[in-house]
């Protein structure tokens, strides 16, 4: 227990009438579906730029180590952003830094710099980050707890939505000159263009709606404790958390892992032979399992706890993966994209399950799981290096490994399970 608590953010949502959790519900699907177009798009700049520049596996996937690494580098900044300035505000501020991060990120293609490519992945991610800790937790910690699964899941759904758009959208700009030596193109930079829009335009929505939430009688802003920095790591004295962060971590990287190797993987000649436009497009298919399997799994969850079909999704993606290393043609393809429809309820489950029961603790808890999204970088960069050794089919086994490490999470959640106590009560 903490000597002292870190205050949550001070609009306080417990309290928050079903009209305005209504109103922030409709924002939330904007910054969701947003943020799953964009990740998609970013993945094809791994095909793109490793044709391109001829680089090999290992220094194309610097492309999700760079995009994934800030979760590590400003979590700790952005949950503590949280709780000074409210989610609303928060929220609002990454959306801005993403907004000038597609900007950078549209001027870099248009250059063909592979170094100035990185360095605006990074600030794009850094501002994602902020969005990361605070939208995931302000749909979480609102209303009853046993519901937050559920709500997560249907939100993420627009998320898998952006993510089967973006291919079928960004790749005829990205992979349309996937020949070695072309010059540059100035169509690749239309998708983050365009991308960078829509998220000014949200930003302003959010700063519009900055004072949506019932403000705490503190003021403009909480003080932290001294002790925040013991807390920080005091926090992590919940299990729940503790193995939910890292199943967090095993779960980015596989399916950032699967979702960039995919095009390369389909363009093999014992996959499907595709040629590059193709190829990128198919994988939308990868993503559409997953929005389809979250809206099934927001309906399932009515049904069947969160915590038993959080352990069938993975050992379906264990199955499948495997399968997909060593079935040859379409046989092997299809079990590879199949696995998008195993993905769709991991995140958010694993996320709703990890928070702690104290909602005082949400914007730390929430840090650390969104800190764990550095698997993103961690394991593609780890697969590369396997595939320039073993061969790119057989690198497949390593996202295999992290299924299995979600099943052995989803696994302790079920001999654990919490009870369904409302989130109001245990505050």
């Amino acid at each position: 227990m903490f000597a002292m608590t870190l205050s949550p953010p001070h609009d306080a949502l417990s309290a928050a009438p079903e009209a305005v959790a209504r109103r922030l519900f409709q924002l939330s699907i904007g910054v969701f579906f947003i943020g799953g177009f964009l990740s998609a798009s970013v993945s094809l700049l791994v095909p793109q730029l490793r044709a391109v520049l001829a680089l090999d596996y290992k220094s194309a996937l610097l492309v999700q180590l760079a995009f994934h690494s800030s979760y590590l580098l400003f979590a700790l900044p952005a949950a503590l952003a949280v709780v000074r300035i409210g989610y609303m505000r928060a929220i609002a501020t990454g959306l801005t830094i993403m907004a000038a991060g597609c900007l950078a990120l549209a001027l870099a293609q248009g250059m063909r710099a592979f170094l100035l490519v990185l360095c605006a992945l990074l600030l794009l991610s850094g501002g994602q980050t902020i969005l990361q800790i605070a939208a995931n937790t302000v749909v979480t910690v609102i209303g009853p707890s046993r519901r937050s699964a559920f709500r997560l899941n249907l939100l993420q759904g627009f998320n898998s939505l952006g993510t089967v758009l973006g291919p079928l959208a960004s790749a005829p700009f990205l992979l349309a000159e996937i020949t070695l030596n072309a010059g540059a193109n100035v169509g690749a930079a239309i998708p983050f263009i365009a991308t960078g829009a829509v998220l000014a335009l949200l930003a302003t929505l959010y700063a519009a709606h900055r004072q949506l939430l019932a403000r705490s009688p503190s003021g403009s802003g909480d003080h932290l404790p001294r002790d925040w920095t013991r807390q920080i790591l005091s926090v992590l004295s919940d299990r729940r958390l503790l193995w939910g962060t890292c199943a967090i971590f095993l779960y980015v990287g596989a399916e950032v892992t699967i979702g960039t190797l995919m095009t390369n993987v389909l363009m093999l000649p014992s996959r499907l032979a595709l040629e590059p436009v193709s190829a990128g497009r198919l994988v939308s298919l990868y993503w559409a399992g997953a929005m389809i399997g979250r809206f099934a799994g927001a309906w399932l969850m009515t049904r069947i706890p969160e915590t038993r079909l959080l352990l069938y999704a993975a050992l379906a993606a264990i199955g499948l993966t495997a399968a997909a290393a060593v079935l040859p043609g379409p046989a092997g393809a299809a079990t590879l994209i199949a696995v998008g429809l195993c993905n769709a309820i991991m995140y958010p489950t694993i996320y709703a399950l990890a928070m702690p029961e104290d909602s005082a603790r949400a914007p730390l808890a929430s840090m650390w799981l969104c800190m764990a999204v550095v698997g993103g970088a961690i394991v593609p960069i780890l697969t590369g290096t396997m595939a320039d050794a073993v061969g790119l089919l057989a690198s497949l086994l390593l996202p295999c490994v992290c299924y299995m490490g979600i099943a052995l999470f989803a696994a302790f959640c079920v001999r654990t399970r919490r009870p369904a106590v409302p989130r109001e009560a245990r505050t």
